[in-house]
């Protein structure tokens, strides 16, 4: 028997609530085994796809670890697992909620300190008067240190925290903190204010697919039936602005007595359409040719069409990871 795609989401929290509410939405109902307290769960209709019920953080190390081969979690902790995440992880879908911001925060009392320039002025005079480095709390250290490089403040040093880093100031554990928040809310309780240019990133929930996974045709297959519902639900809720009716035409400017369109001015024919369907040949072409399909014009088509792509370029992501050629047996059921 194949074995299924391990497809994890949060275990807790306001996280957990809305990706199932994403989920039911998508038609796609989460039951989870063993009631409220249990771990495992499956997806209506997906009797090939497994639900694990996992720790934010864990979901990003899984994904990273090739434990699981699609799961949803944060940005933040994705991007936490170090440079090589985009090689090990492929962001398939942004999902619009979970956001929430990674900033760097100073005291409100440093009132000449605005921006990451000032960070980097008080940073060497803290040095030069006390003999040690700026300490910065923080449990994303990986971010922490590639932003700070990127504006050139080199004299600080990490202190490393487990939670509730925003009281470190006022513990005396620090002077500044990079965390993660939503509204600035807790940041301000604690006498803190951000830095204009210190967002670190602007995070929300994934849905993300990873490299390192083994993926073999089912669970390709399984993963394609996923990404083709979450596509068009998602396409179906994207607002399409209307365009104006090219029929009847527009009344001609200036003052005028009488008017009436003209007499050629006949409204459009009407085309009988064959629904998309009830074709019998689908316009996708196969991804595997040489030349590239066109995009299709129905709306229905379409959604096929970008998840396919999706997935495409997700298993050739697969395929060159694993160091399969395109004519080894296992790269050529995949693709």
């Amino acid at each position: 028997m194949a074995e299924p795609l391990i497809f994890a989401i949060p275990s807790k929290g306001r996280l957990k609530d809305q990706v199932e509410a994403w989920l039911a939405d998508c038609g796609l109902p989460l039951t989870a085994s063993g009631g409220a307290r249990g771990y495992q769960g499956a997806i209506d209709g997906f009797d090939d796809v497994q639900v694990r019920l996992l720790s934010a953080a864990d979901i990003a190390a899984a994904l990273h670890a090739g434990e699981a081969h699609l799961g949803v979690t944060g940005e933040d902790l994705l991007r936490e697992l170090g440079d090589d995440m985009e090689a090990r992880i492929r962001l398939l879908r942004a999902l619009g909620f979970g956001r929430a911001d990674l900033v760097v925060a100073a005291p409100k009392s440093w009132i000449d300190v605005e921006s990451m320039a000032d960070v980097d002025d008080v940073a060497h005079l803290y040095l030069a008067r006390t003999g040690r480095r700026l300490r910065v709390a923080t449990k994303y250290m990986t971010q922490t240190r590639a932003f700070f490089a990127r504006h050139g403040v080199a004299d600080y040093r990490i202190v490393e925290s487990s939670g509730a880093t925003e009281g470190a100031p006022a513990a005396g554990a620090a002077e500044l903190v990079v965390d993660i928040t939503t509204s600035g809310a807790t940041l301000a309780a604690n006498s803190l204010k951000t830095v204009a240019d210190g967002v670190i990133l602007s995070s929300q929930a994934q849905l993300a697919a990873s490299l390192g996974a083994p993926w073999d045709a089912a669970q390709m297959a399984a993963c394609r039936r996923l990404l083709g519902i979450v596509e068009a639900r998602g396409r179906g809720r994207t607002p399409v602005r209307p365009s104006p009716p090219s029929w009847p035409p527009a009344r001609p400017p200036g003052p005028t007595a009488s008017w009436s369109p003209p007499p050629t001015c006949s409204p459009p024919p009407r085309r009988w359409r064959e629904p998309a369907w009830g074709r019998s040949a689908s316009p996708i072409q196969p991804m595997s040719s040489n030349q590239p399909a066109p995009r299709p014009t129905h709306w229905r088509d379409r959604c096929v069409y970008d998840s396919d792509v999706k997935v495409k370029t997700f298993a050739a992501s697969v395929v060159q990871l694993t160091g399969k050629s395109k004519n080894h047996p296992d790269a050529r059921q995949i693709a």
